[in-house]
C-alpha cells in the first residue's frame, strides 16, 4: 500500500528515492563495446542468439520483411500513428532554429551556421513491451532538423523478427535502417559501425542498465541525448481532484517498472486516503499488476502538504520527469514552475496524453537532471558552426585591442598574430 505522509516526515531530495538493486555493469559493457568495435556484425549475432534466442538471417529489415511486418497491423492503430506523427511533427516544427548573419559593421562580417548531423541512431527497448511511441518521438525530431539517416536499432524476437508495431512506427516515422539488435552491442554498433549498421554521431533512446551505461561509456566518440532513469510523475492536486482519476495516473507510471516512483502531492487529507483506496482499488485491474505492486509499496508516496504552494516548491525542488497540476486554474501556477521534463495542465491532462498524441516529446530528463536539461527536441540532432570574416582595414581597427588582451594572459604569440597583418609587431 501507498505511503501517506505529512510534508516534512522525508526531506524533498528523497520523495523520488526508490529501492533499486546494485547492479555492476560497467566491465560486462566495456567488454562488450571492445567485442563489438573489433569484431562487428559476428559479435553481433553472437549476442543477439546468446541475449534474445535470436538467429536471424538478416541484421537489417528487408522490404519484404516490413511489407509483411505491416500488413499484421490493423488499420485503426496505423491511423492511430499518422494521427500522432502529424501532431509531433506539428509541434517539433515550431522548435527550427535559423542560420543568421551580422554584417552591420564596416568590413566585418559575423554568423553561425546550424547543421543536422549527418547520421543518427535511434534506439528502441524490447523485452517485457513494445514502444512505438518511442519510435515516433526519437525519429521525427530528427527528420524535420535534416538528419540525412536515420538509423533504428531494437531487439528481435526469438523468430528474429521485429515487433510488426515497431515496423509501421518506423514507416511512419520515416527510419532508413532497422537493425535487429538489441542491448549494450546495439549501442556498440552505432558508435563504432559494423559491416551492417553504419557508424552515426548522434544516439538516442531509452534502454536497460546495460543500455544505459553503454551510451555514457561512448559519450565523446558520439553524441547522446541523456542517461535516462525510471519513469517519475509528480502529481500536485487539490481537493476537488476526482481520487480515481488521480490512482490512474500515478499506475501509469508505476507500471513502467519496478523502480518507478508514482508521488502525489495535494493539500487534501481526505483526498490522500481517496486515492490510496484507489489505488488499491485499481491495481488488481491492471495486466502489469505485479509491477505497479512493487512500484507502488516500494517507491509511491502522497505527500499531504498545508497548501498548494508547498506543493510547487517541492516540485521545483525535485524536478520531475513528469508533472501534473490537476487543480482548477493551472496556467495561474504555470510560470511558477522553474525545474520539470513536461508539465500537464488541467483535470482533463493524463500524462499518458503526452506519452503517445499530444505532440511534445516524451523523451525526458529524469531523476532531478529537469533542473538544468530539457525534453529531446529538433536541437538535440543539429550543431553550430560560427564563423568571422575581418577586412584588413576592420582588422587594424582592433589589432592594439586583442594585442593587449593577449598579453594579459601571456600569451605573446596570439598578439603577434593579430599586430603582424598591421604591421605593428615588435
Amino acid at each position: 500500500m501507498i505511503r501517506i505522509m505529512k510534508y516534512g516526515e522525508v526531506p524533498n531530495s528523497e520523495i523520488f528515492a526508490r529501492s533499486m538493486p546494485t547492479v555492476r555493469v560497467e566491465e560486462t559493457v566495456a567488454e562488450i563495446l571492445r567485442n563489438v568495435k573489433e569484431r562487428g556484425d559476428e559479435a553481433l549475432r553472437e549476442y543477439t542468439a546468446r541475449f534474445d534466442g535470436a538467429k536471424p538471417e538478416s541484421l537489417t529489415v528487408t522490404p519484404e520483411e516490413m511489407e509483411e511486418g505491416l500488413r499484421q497491423v490493423e488499420p485503426a492503430f496505423l491511423a492511430v500513428l499518422e494521427k500522432a506523427a502529424a501532431n509531433i511533427r506539428k509541434f517539433h516544427s515550431c522548435q527550427v532554429r535559423q542560420s543568421f548573419i551580422l554584417n552591420d559593421e564596416n568590413g566585418i562580417v559575423m554568423g553561425q551556421k546550424v547543421i543536422p548531423v549527418d547520421r543518427a541512431g535511434v534506439y528502441v527497448p524490447g523485452g517485457t513491451a513494445a514502444y512505438p511511441s518511442t519510435v515516433l518521438m526519437d525519429i521525427i525530431p530528427a527528420k524535420i532538423a535534416g538528419v540525412k539517416e536515420i538509423v533504428v536499432t531494437t531487439p528481435p524476437g526469438k523468430d528474429g523478427k521485429i515487433n510488426p508495431v515497431i515496423l509501421a512506427a518506423a514507416r511512419t516515422a520515416g527510419a532508413d535502417r532497422i537493425v535487429k539488435c538489441g542491448g549494450a552491442q546495439a549501442i556498440a554498433a552505432l558508435a563504432y559501425g559494423t559491416e551492417s549498421v553504419p557508424r552515426v554521431d548522434k544516439i538516442v533512446g531509452p534502454g536497460n542498465a546495460y543500455v544505459a551505461e553503454a551510451k555514457r561509456q561512448v559519450y565523446g566518440l558520439v553524441s547522446i541525448d541523456m542517461i535516462a532513469g525510471p519513469s517519475e510523475i509528480l502529481i500536485v492536486a487539490d481537493g476537488a481532484s476526482n481520487p480515481a482519476h488521480l490512482a490512474a495516473d500515478l499506475l501509469s507510471q508505476a507500471e513502467h517498472d519496478r523502480v518507478a516512483s508514482a508521488v502525489l502531492v495535494t493539500d487534501s487529507p481526505a483526498l490522500a486516503e481517496q486515492v490510496s483506496a484507489e489505488l488499491e482499488r485499481q491495481i488488481p485491474l491492471l495486466e502489469r499488476r505485479d509491477i505497479a505492486r512493487v512500484s507502488i509499496d516500494q517507491n509511491g508516496k502522497i505527500i499531504v502538504a498545508d497548501n498548494l504552494q508547498t506543493a510547487i516548491d517541492i516540485a521545483n525542488e525535485i524536478a520531475p520527469e513528469h508533472l501534473e497540476l490537476c487543480v482548477d486554474q493551472p496556467f495561474d501556477y504555470l510560470d511558477s514552475i522553474r525545474h520539470a521534463g513536461s508539465v500537464f495542465l488541467g483535470r482533463n491532462c493524463p500524462e499518458a496524453l503526452g506519452d503517445y498524441l499530444a505532440g511534445p516529446n516524451h523523451t525526458l530528463p529524469t531523476q532531478g537532471t529537469a533542473r538544468f536539461s530539457s525534453p529531446l527536441s529538433v536541437d538535440d540532432f543539429v550543431k553550430k558552426t560560427q564563423y568571422t570574416y575581418y577586412t584588413r582595414e576592420a582588422l587594424a581597427r582592433v589589432a592594439e585591442d586583442v594585442a593587449l588582451f593577449a598579453r594579459k594572459e601571456g600569451l605573446t604569440g596570439h598578439a603577434r598574430s593579430a599586430l603582424i597583418r598591421t604591421e605593428k609587431a615588435d
